[in-house]
């Protein structure tokens, strides 16, 4: 879905790679809680509320250092 590496080739998801980690962590913590809507949250929800906070922080931590 967000592609290889991070970077997407569907313009509805969006490129991961190199995006900022505290707003990746928000990002997933949000759909985790159920308190981020939108057309992606029936698919991001779910696959959120599976991870561990440490899960989301290494999750974002790896997307955020890879060349955008």
């Amino acid at each position: 879905m967000h592609g290889r590496a991070g970077k997407a080739t569907v313009p509805i998801y969006p490129h991961l790679a190199g995006q900022n980690a505290p707003y990746l962590e928000s990002a997933l913590k949000a759909y985790r809680a159920g308190e981020r809507g939108g057309g992606m949250s029936m698919m991001m929800t779910p696959q959120a509320q599976a991870l561990s906070d440490q899960d989301i922080a290494d999750i974002a931590a790896y997307y955020a250092s890879l060349k955008p």
